[in-house]
């Protein structure tokens, strides 16, 4: 291909891959499916590994570039991020119309309101060069911020460059809005981080702030952030009358908004609204408070300001506030109640959860009566004790959080809560890791944790019961048919037919799927069992160490600890579960129930010999079985699997549609194989 031909295509990938973001980050509208991205990224990627002088800033594959920071770089605004005044009252808010009818006295223009939602999360300048993203600049004083810009970048809704047929791109264009994470996020985000034994954000703001504070990009790539526009700094080269025209703007260059990220949510009042009068501000601003828990981001108020750019000129700013604007602030969403008892409850991944159960009380026009307190390192710091009356509120709007301790009330005979290492679902004793916070329950057949246990061990890299999904699991929890793993191949025809919605055909292929997993390679058993910190790759370690199941039962410390993928917590977790009656006898339920582990030993009739030892293969295109089946079939023979080309290759295993792996394993002299050639190869 010629090197114009080259950068054309670049370029329509790049504008291909672009579009699509847009479409899933902003629009909520995917029309590609993650295959089919994927494939286009990685044809962008080696493109621009082939041609690197056509490597651009803007380039989707720029999202998360570049090693980890030691310090942000000190960024001045081009024009000062003020504050804003805040009002906290309809007639508040008429004051501030009062003040702006009398500096406009004698200047004969009519003027509008400019009416949106004011974000709760960190402010963040974005400035384009030429159409390009140069920099990314927190507010901090208001004059001098951080260049978080590789943090910025690794937001997909945010695009690299702007650009518009219909627009001239400008030679400056600052964009200034807030970093945010939305509701729904922010619990997956808790789930995730509490499952690490780290305590959870307070709320939305914190963990989006703490986010963009991370010196390493690639941590900032894995937290759910998003930017909402909502002003512009310094803009040079594009003529704007009005900040509705200047949202009519971003909306043409794709940059994330509000309007843009609520479409796909019903509300009842329009999220931007240009008011004529000051009463349809006031209006906005009680609407805005009515549907404020329906939003999918946190909001604390709305913000008010002149729509026209030549009379915020006029109006100026006083001290370290623009006169042209104000915030309306919502009242506080707290309240005060008392603690009636403190429940420990077990969540799904095994953590102890301390959660006051609280006299009923309003919060934002919401009942509450219960609050999370976290863990015991919480409870300690806000030393919240039962019979406390206590101010909550809720945090992000969306969880129920016990903000003081009202110590003025507290009886005098209260004592500390502490909460026990005993589990409350099935009485075992749970454990707490130096370093974490959280106290779990580590039996992985625990009541409270047996639904996701279930579901990891029926997943398709453990035990790969396929027609075994997450409802079906639930379901059969539910009517009390699976207890444990066991269960499962206990399961009869009849009793499955019993269930509603359950029909002969499902039933008959739930059946032939379980029946089918009965013969596990033994990486894939060990896997399957839950043990805490033992993943694919320390599995397949563990397998590859022990000849036999009782040999892995039976390991000391010692043995553990001499395989190169097992450190101390990692051992210290698969002993704890290997000296468990209830693990070794479920691992005996297991086999008893049919369960044939395939183990990988070098002699003896029907056993499977290591005859790839030694030999490294990478596989790509399109094989007759899928990718994980091949490389089980290569790593249980003694083999290693890789996912690039280099010349420790011994083999290339290549399906159809091989692409860029096989070019470059004939560039290096690696040796091609069919799947046909593997299965018939001769040691």
């Amino acid at each position: 291909m010629s090197k114009s031909k080259v950068t054309e295509e670049i370029l329509k990938l790049k504008e291909l891959i672009n579009h699509h973001n847009y479409l899933y980050h902003v629009l909520d509208q995917p029309k590609m499916t993650d295959y089919e991205y994927d494939q286009y990224f990685e044809k962008l990627q080696k493109l621009e590994n082939e041609h690197p002088e056509l490597l651009t800033d803007d380039s989707p594959t720029q999202r998360v570039g570049g090693p980890a920071l030691d310090s942000f770089t000190k960024a001045q605004h081009r024009e000062p991020m003020l504050s804003l005044q805040n009002t906290y009252s309809p007639d508040e808010i008429l004051e501030f119309h009062e003040r702006i009818q009398n500096y406009l006295k004698g200047q004969g223009e009519a003027y509008t309101y400019f009416c949106e939602p004011k974000f709760d999360g960190l402010a963040v300048e974005l400035v384009y060069e030429k159409g390009l993203l140069k920099a990314a600049i927190t507010r901090g004083d208001g004059v001098t911020g951080e260049d978080i810009l590789s943090n910025i970048k690794t937001i997909s809704s945010v695009p690299l460059s702007i650009q518009h047929p219909d627009v001239k791109t400008p030679d400056i264009f600052e964009v200034r809005g807030e970093v945010v994470i939305f509701k729904h996020d922010f619990l997956k985000l808790n789930e995730t981080i509490e499952q690490m034994g780290k305590p959870a954000f307070a709320n939305p703001r914190n963990a989006a702030a703490g986010s963009l504070r991370q010196l390493d990009p690639k941590v900032t790539a894995t937290r759910p952030l998003k930017f909402l526009a909502y002003s512009p700094g310094v803009i040079n080269g594009l003529k704007l009358r009005s900040q509705e025209e200047f949202f009519e703007i971003i909306r043409l260059f794709k940059i994330p908004n509000a309007l843009d990220l609520t479409q796909s949510i019903k509300i009842k009042t329009p999220i931007y609204k240009v008011a004529k009068s000051i009463e349809e501000a006031v209006k906005y601003y009680s609407d805005l408070e009515e549907i404020r828990q329906s939003l999918p981001f946190e909001i604390d108020g709305a913000v008010i300001k002149v729509n026209e750019f030549s009379l915020q000129d006029i109006l100026g700013k006083v001290a370290r506030s623009p006169r042209w604007a104000t915030a309306g602030k919502f009242k506080p969403q707290q309240a005060e109640t008392q603690i009636e008892k403190i429940e420990v409850q077990v969540g799904r991944t095994g953590v102890f959860t301390p959660v006051a159960i609280m006299k009923p009380v309003k919060v934002g026009g919401v009942t509450v009566t219960h609050a999370t307190l976290h863990n015991q390192d919480e409870v300690d710091r806000k030393d919240v004790r039962v019979g406390d009356y206590v101010l909550i509120q809720r945090a992000g709007d969306v969880i129920p959080e016990v903000v003081e301790v009202i110590l003025s009330k507290r009886d005098k005979n209260s004592i500390p809560f502490k909460i026990s290492y005993t589990c409350p679902s099935c009485s075992l004793e749970g454990e707490k890791l130096e370093g974490e916070v959280a106290i779990r329950c580590v039996n992985p057949l625990c009541p409270s944790v047996l639904v996701e246990s279930l579901k990891h061990f029926v997943s398709r890299k453990a035990m790969n019961i396929d027609k075994l999904g997450a409802k079906i699991i639930e379901r059969l929890v539910e009517e009390n048919l699976v207890k444990s793993f066991s269960d499962i191949y206990k399961l009869e025809k009849e009793d499955l037919l019993k269930l509603d919605r359950f029909g002969e055909k499902s039933v008959d292929n739930l059946m032939t799927s379980i029946s089918g997993s009965k013969n596990p390679s033994f990486f894939r058993f060990i896997y399957s069992l839950g043990i805490r910190f033992v993943g694919e790759q320390t599995a397949k370690a563990l397998a590859k160490k022990f000849k036999n199941l009782d040999e892995f039962l039976n390991s000391d410390l010692e043995t553990l600890l001499d395989i190169a993928d097992v450190g101390p917590k990692v051992a210290e977790s698969i002993l704890k579960s290997t000296s468990s009656d209830i693990f070794r006898t479920e691992v005996q339920k297991l086999l008893f129930n049919g369960i044939e582990i395939q183990f990988a030993v070098l002699s003896g009739r029907g056993t499977i010999h290591p005859i790839f030892d030694g030999l490294t293969f990478v596989i790509t295109g399109t094989l007759p079985v899928s990718r994980t089946e091949a490389q089980e079939y290569i790593e249980l023979r003694g083999g290693k699997t890789s996912s690039t080309v280099s010349k420790k290759t011994n083999y290339l295993l290549a399906g159809e549609n091989a692409g860029s792996k096989l070019d470059k394993a004939t560039e290096l002299n690696v040796q091609v194989l069919t799947w046909e050639d593997l299965l018939n190869w001769k040691s």
